[in-house]
């Protein structure tokens, strides 16, 4: 039976989820919540204290990792058999935490990607693969098959529901390991020909450049605005180039925060059937709801569709989706069969088993709410400079002021410990790329420690060296 404690949370500014932990060691210390107390379900104890479970699950989350709490699948969450129990010292969860300086507690706080903080994820994903390892309904002692991979596909599926992809069933989903592996596959479906062209926006994910050099292929920026491609330029690209698939992120653009309004795609889409080359639309990135139709609900004959779990669930486990254009998914599957032979079997199940998992739409919901809550801290120190940011993306771009160029502010951004990435690897070799930087939230880090490395590119941006003339 689950006892009948609750925490007491003190009142302050602190984030809640530190005083329901601090409270449950509290009360484990003082004997109220004995060896092997079963605690409250999380979303009990949520709805009894006023606060959202993912809130009390991140509390629980801390005191399992640090031992003082042990969950066990299918019964719950009890008290850990104690030895002695002390506050643990906070360690960053990043690989090149280190401190700053020489003598200062200021932490390497790595802005180059986002990464994701351990809210549950990895408890559910080692609950999971030990069932796998128990059992794996595929076997681990033949090839990947279809069939094999059917309530994977099935799974991925409901995984993206609500995604506007237009008339779509489990067969026309493909696995991939991850975003770029569906990228690539997606290129090597559509593209043929001694030297193909692909379009892509004047400012784009870089794994879209390197791809198409993997393929031989060219490669042509076309020109942007605030809403995303200019129809007119991307016309006219095309046309010149003889281009057969453009590469673009509509939803969440990297590395602007873009957003491409319907009437827009619409346009775009009118554009790709004139001159005839397919799309291929990367949503890696989206980690809320949909705000526009994909290509392939638009566009049903041309538009591909890609995207991972890699940015709201993790991205070690490399899984990744393809669905192709009506008529086009044989390709497509072929393409990476005949690759690769498709996806490791043990893989294939835990994907099945962790994509229709009840527990993971809230686990996702509270990483969004964590990177939200960065990227407001990266607003609020930040406040004056032009930033562009959404509390549902996992980065913020920034234009620097005057006396700042991006590479110089790359460079003193590494020297003050958080390295950013600048806009000109955003763009093509040749081009020229605008004075701005992407800042990766890192939730990987205490948020008082990000606040703080954010608060010393503030001092850079205040401070802009004097020998780079405005």
């Amino acid at each position: 039976m689950d006892t009948i404690w609750l925490p007491q949370i003190a009142q302050g500014d602190g984030p809640k989820y530190k005083a329901v932990a601090q409270s449950i060691r509290s009360a484990i210390s003082s004997g109220v919540l004995p060896e092997g107390e079963k605690l409250p379900p999380v979303r009990d104890l949520a709805w009894k204290l006023g606060i959202t479970p993912g809130t009390v699950a991140r509390a629980y989350t801390i005191l399992t990792d640090e031992g003082v709490l042990t969950a066990e699948v299918g019964r719950g969450t009890f008290v850990a058999p104690q030895t002695e129990l002390a506050d643990v010292p906070y360690v960053p969860l990043e690989i090149d935490a280190v401190p700053h300086g020489t003598g200062g507690q200021a932490y390497r706080v790595n802005l180059f990607s986002p990464v994701l903080q351990s809210i549950g994820q990895a408890e559910l994903i080692k609950s999971l693969l030990r069932e796998v390892a128990e059992d794996p309904p595929s076997g681990v002692m033949h090839y990947p098959g279809r069939a094999g991979a059917e309530a994977a596909r099935a799974a991925a599926l409901h995984w993206m529901a609500g995604c506007p992809l237009g008339p779509v069933d489990q067969d026309d989903v493909v696995l991939t390991l991850g975003g770029q592996h569906a990228i690539l596959t997606v290129m090597q479906a559509v593209l043929h020909g001694r030297r193909p062209t692909i379009l892509v926006e004047e400012l784009s994910y870089p794994g879209f450049r390197r791809a198409a050099e993997l393929l031989r292929a060219d490669v042509v920026a076309v020109e942007m605005d605030a809403d995303g491609l200019i129809p007119e330029a991307l016309a006219a690209a095309a046309k010149n180039s003889d281009a057969q698939l453009l590469c673009t992120s509509p939803e969440v653009h990297n590395p602007t925060v873009g957003f491409t309004p319907i009437a827009r795609r619409e346009e775009i889409a009118r554009v790709a059937e004139t001159c005839g080359f397919q799309i291929l639309e990367d949503d890696c990135y989206r980690m809320g709801a949909e705000r526009g139709p994909t290509y392939r609900q638009l566009a049903p004959e041309r538009g591909w569709y890609v995207s991972s779990i890699a940015k709201t669930v993790t991205p070690a486990l490399r899984v990744g989706f393809a669905i192709a254009p009506h008529g086009k998914t044989a390709a497509l599957r072929r393409t990476v069969e005949h690759g690769m032979f498709g996806l490791p079997t043990p893989m294939i199940d835990l994907a099945a088993k962790l994509l229709s998992d009840a527990r993971l739409p809230a686990l996702t919901a509270h990483a969004r709410e964590i990177y939200g809550e960065y990227a407001r801290t990266v607003a609020t120190v930040l406040d004056g400079y032009d930033i562009r940011w959404r509390d549902d993306v996992p980065f913020v771009w920034l234009t620097l002021p005057l006396g700042w160029r991006a590479g110089a502010f790359g460079q003193a951004a590494e020297a003050a410990d958080v390295p950013v990435r600048s806009a000109e690897e955003f763009a093509g070799r040749e081009a020229r790329a605008p004075h701005a930087v992407r800042l990766a939230l890192n939730a990987g880090v205490q948020l008082q420690d990000f606040g703080a490395a954010i608060a010393r590119l503030r001092h850079l941006l205040d401070n802009p060296p004097e020998q780079i003339g405005v």
